[in-house]
């Protein structure tokens, strides 16, 4: 009971080194999250404005377990896809674990340099 028998435990502590989770208020998202080509994440993001057409699977419903969102793409982040659909005027917030893929009618942007397109 004297602190002998059973160390402490320890934990590894903050260095200044360390990146914040949330982007400042004058960085966009963009110039804080590093773009890397393999994620979709990313991918979405450099064709933000683009018609895409969004499948999703929502396996524990019987009611929606497919569904097809059609829209522009306005943002992208680590674990959700924001779409807007000019026609019906909703606005869509989806969850990229539901995600299945997404389809374009243009090509795509995928190089993270903003100037290189998919064909």
């Amino acid at each position: 009971m004297n602190g002998s028998f059973f160390n402490s435990p320890t934990f590894p502590q903050a260095t200044n080194n360390q990146k914040p989770t949330t982007p400042p208020g004058n960085v966009s998202a963009e110039q804080f999250y590093p773009l890397e080509q393999s994620l979709i994440e990313n991918i979405l993001r450099l064709n933000r404005g683009k018609r895409a057409k969004v499948y999703v699977s929502y396996p524990d419903s019987n009611e929606w377990r497919d569904k097809i969102y059609e829209g522009i793409i306005e943002q992208s982040g680590r674990d959700h896809l924001i779409i807007s659909n000019p026609n019906n005027g909703k606005w869509y917030l989806l969850r990229m674990i539901y995600l299945n893929y997404v389809e374009f009618d243009e090509p795509v942007k995928y190089n993270p340099d903003y100037s290189d397109t998919f064909d």
